[in-house]
């Protein structure tokens, strides 16, 4: 059994995408680094469709080699039957950038960045459960965590220490201790140490009140939408649908309803409701039609919600500890593994001085709530292209004044909605109604225009200027924005030549 520190610089709570990430560009800095995992990976967890972001994260960590000879299906794109309309999207065709991602089975994925953790220097331990923090005033300190005696075998160290632990209870009983650290990076996922037992500050929005129901397929129709690793995803009368294929030759297919729509239909029972589900979309039946459901049906209900800060003396909260939106633009990991690399360079440049805590805080909170909410804008105006004004379902997705912040949506769009005049000076109802008009106008450009090829060939030979702006507009939602001086945001960029941290703008540095 590995013997648990007592201090660590830097404490990280969940193995995850987040908080692997974060743990090792933190430890490839030289950074002393403890992660704690209550399970033992590799574990389900569901999520399976990436964005192209997550290859330049991988580069950050020194992973990319290794993660292509992993086998994970190549994503080029995604096949949509919305509404009454079909567009193939493929990455990188209005910009030329990031034009492939993965579909990922996540236990294999989550355990990969768990691993290459441990290889870069992180202290590593699965099966143990952070069950209290401890503070001075405002300020986590220690930790008193568990680990059961089922848990006898959790994972060594980067260093392979398996001795006996020191602090072993006897036979039957769980082992318990307590750590303290400098720094605490809560990724602990939706149970979130820090927002849900301490700061109970969660906030639910109205929208995205959805569940999902999913199981796993085998000799399905991997060719229906036309490329090999595509994403399909068809809208039915009550939600929508996701078809992803995975290397191990399942296929991950699930049906997203409302909770009032579900619930209505829950007598005929969750296998009567996937089915006519996907009786319903041309695309599913044509994919499944073929093929046999191999695995049980699983549920899980999708609340966008958002903790009213992110972060706070001495703690980070990253990926869903902190907010979570709604599965159909595959969000999840991306906003994880973002927040981990603003997380990382707020904590290594506060050490290194270049930064007050305070300040990069700051940075920290408004970035990532910037990057919440700009994909929690996007997602709205997206339903909102593809609803039938009939269906209650993509009317219950349209974002209202409740569900955000007017003050946080200027500055999340002030300087990305260049088309909206005087948005500073709006007020805030007529601010957000002109960011949800304009996001609601470039969604419909961007698939319109993509979805005759020949026409966008055309485009970008005749009007490069208005496929580039486009390009430009989306990359700043799904990309990872704030990384030079052009996009700082509180005076700050993240650096990530020649070693990750924060710098301060040029005018920043002079004041």
């Amino acid at each position: 059994m590995s013997i648990l520190p007592e201090t660590a610089k830097v404490l990280v709570v969940g193995g995850g995408p987040g908080g692997s990430t974060a743990a090792t560009l933190l430890a490839r800095l030289g950074h002393d680094v403890t992660l704690l995992e209550q399970s033992h990976f590799p574990r389900y967890h569901i999520g399976e469709s990436l964005l192209p972001t997550i290859l330049d994260v991988i580069d950050l960590l020194g992973a990319r080699e290794k993660l292509e000879t992993c086998g994970f299906t190549r994503k080029r794109g995604a096949y949509l039957e919305w509404g009454p309309e079909t567009w193939g999207l493929n990455f990188g065709e209005l910009s030329g950038n990031s034009t492939y991602a993965f579909q990922v089975v996540r236990s294999e994925f989550d355990h990969f960045l768990l691993e290459h953790a441990k290889s870069q220097g992180v202290r590593v331990f699965e099966g143990v459960e952070a069950e209290e923090i401890l503070f001075d005033g405002e300020r986590p300190r220690r930790v008193q965590w568990r680990r059961g005696p089922q848990d006898g075998q959790a994972a060594a160290g980067s260093n392979g220490n398996r001795a006996s632990s020191i602090n072993a209870a006897g036979a039957g009983e769980a082992e318990r201790g307590e750590i303290s650290f400098d720094y605490l990076i809560d990724a602990s996922g939706r149970n979130s140490l820090m927002a849900n037992r301490y700061l109970r500050n969660r906030r639910f929005h109205k929208v995205f009140q959805n569940v999902a129901v999913w199981g796993y397929w085998k000799n399905v129709d991997r060719l229906a939408t036309g490329r090999e690793g595509d994403i399909a995803v068809g809208s039915i009368p009550a939600g929508w649908l996701w078809a992803i294929p995975l290397h191990d030759e399942t296929m991950s297919i699930g049906v997203v309803m409302h909770k009032d729509a579900l619930a209505a239909k829950r007598h005929l029972g969750l296998e009567k409701i996937y089915a006519d589900a996907i009786a319903e979309s041309p695309l599913l039946t044509s994919i499944t039609r073929p093929g046999q459901l191999v695995s049980e049906l699983s549920t899980e209900q999708d609340y966008s919600y958002a903790s009213q800060k992110f972060c706070g003396p001495g703690y980070f909260m990253v990926g869903d500890a902190a907010c979570f939106l709604d599965p159909l633009l595959s969000s999840g990991v991306h906003l994880a593994t973002y927040s981990a690399v603003l997380a990382a360079a707020s904590i290594a440049s506060i050490y290194r001085g270049e930064v007050a805590a305070d300040d990069a805080m700051a940075f920290f909170e408004q970035c990532y709530r910037q990057a919440y909410l700009r994909f929690l804008v996007f997602l709205s105006a997206f339903y909102d292209v593809g609803r039938a004004k009939e269906s209650y379902f993509w009317e219950a997705q349209r974002l209202t004044q409740e569900d955000v912040d007017a003050g946080d949506l200027k500055r999340a769009f002030l300087n990305l909605v260049t088309g909206v005049k005087d948005l500073a000076d709006a007020t805030n109802e007529t601010a957000h109604h002109l960011v949800l008009e304009e996001m609601t106008r470039r969604v419909d450009e961007n698939l319109h225009m993509r979805q005759n090829k020949q026409h966008l060939a055309a485009l970008q030979a005749n009007e490069p200027t208005v496929t580039a702006a486009n390009a430009r507009f989306f990359n700043s939602i799904e990309g990872l924005f704030a990384l030079d001086a052009a996009d700082a945001v509180a005076g700050l960029y993240v650096r990530t030549k020649p070693i990750l941290g924060l710098s301060r703008t040029r005018e920043e540095t002079v004041n």
